[in-house]
């Protein structure tokens, strides 16, 4: 039996010059307004998803079924011309399923590389939390490293990836819940509600009028970048100006986590990264090159939610990790100009 035969790794797409922070801001403008023709309202949760994406991070999606999570992504694998995977975690899920495999091919009596739908640009990992956690853990390396291992060789991915996982805050029953380890890995965690009245009204009528199918028509979203230009524009926003003071006030935020009452487990040195990663790219969604200690605040809950576990005394009384962080972030003197 011969030696299984393993394709070349992905190359990188050529990179364009970093643009200047003002046709960088223009640039999240047309990507926003391209998005938004297919998701309608929530722009809170979309300014999120775009943040991760500039810093180059990812994203963990909290909410319940039915609004509009696989749309946004596959809007935004539209908009930015990159390519989009789905995986629906279940509990028979397997990590070959998700990473890739060797399969053996009788006629040349080798084996071949099966690549999984990792392979790809932005991954949509839909109810992360329904599969055991030796499966969740087949993302673990690619999301921190961009690589897939097969076989005992690596695959670079082609940038830029970004997983975006789901899970859902109610039906807890069958689950499993994600490690503190794995949440650690994801930029973000992002809260997305019920729309607003008026968001609904336009979301069924965009969907209902004229058309039998129960899904939106994503043709209406225009192309306005491709993968070498997000590539770019993550570069440039990892050379947006972070003052010391500013990156100390950041620092200090996660540092009080670790000492403040009724928070059980504060955030590590990777929730401080994280947070100045976030904050640069916050400041690109203002049209800055520079960041505020408004920035740092403004993605502050974002960026630690899911980095702290409350002490059982505040989930009794009803508390969540972000009435704790709102509490923290009052106490915590921002650096004045």
């Amino acid at each position: 039996m011969t030696e299984p035969t393993l394709p070349p790794p992905l190359s990188p797409p050529a990179v364009t010059p970093s643009p200047s922070p003002s046709p960088l801001s223009e640039r999240v403008d047309a990507v926003r307004e391209a998005v938004g023709r297919a998701f309608i309202g929530q722009p809170e949760v979309l300014d999120q998803i775009l943040i991760a994406l500039l810093a180059g991070g990812h994203v963990l999606i909290e909410g319940v079924p039915g609004l509009g999570k696989t749309l946004l992504v596959r809007a935004l694998a539209q908009a930015l011309e990159l390519d989009y995977g789905r995986v629906q975690f279940t509990p028979d899920l397997m990590p070959s399923d998700v990473s890739g495999h060797a399969v053996y091919d009788p006629k040349t009596e080798s084996f071949k590389i099966r690549r999984g739908p990792v392979f790809t640009n932005l991954l949509l990992a839909d109810e992360i939390n329904r599969a055991p956690a030796k499966t969740q853990s087949a993302l673990l390396e690619v999301m921190q490293e961009g690589q897939v291992t097969i076989e005992g060789k690596a695959f670079a991915l082609t940038p830029p990836f970004l997983t975006l996982a789901t899970q859902n805050p109610v039906e807890q029953e069958g689950t499993y819940p994600l490690p503190e380890a794995q949440l650690d890995r994801f930029l973000l965690k992002v809260l997305i509600d019920y729309p607003t009245l008026d968001d609904e009204k336009r979301m069924v009528d965009a969907i209902t009028t004229g058309r039998s199918a129960a899904d939106f028509d994503l043709s209406q979203v225009p192309r306005v970048l491709n993968a070498a230009e997000v590539v770019a524009l993550q570069q440039a926003t990892a050379a947006i100006t972070v003052d010391p003071e500013v990156i100390d006030y950041a620092v200090r935020i996660v540092a009080a986590t670790r000492q403040w009452p009724g928070i059980a487990l504060g955030a590590g040195p990777r929730g401080s990264i994280a947070l100045v990663r976030a904050a640069r790219a916050q400041a690109v969604l203002s049209g800055r090159d520079f960041v505020t200690p408004d920035d740092v605040r403004d993605i502050a809950r974002p960026a630690l939610r899911h980095r702290i576990a409350l002490a059982p005394e505040l989930q009794i009384e009803g508390q969540s990790a972000d009435d704790a962080l709102t509490a923290l972030l009052a106490k915590v003197d921002a650096p004045r100009k």
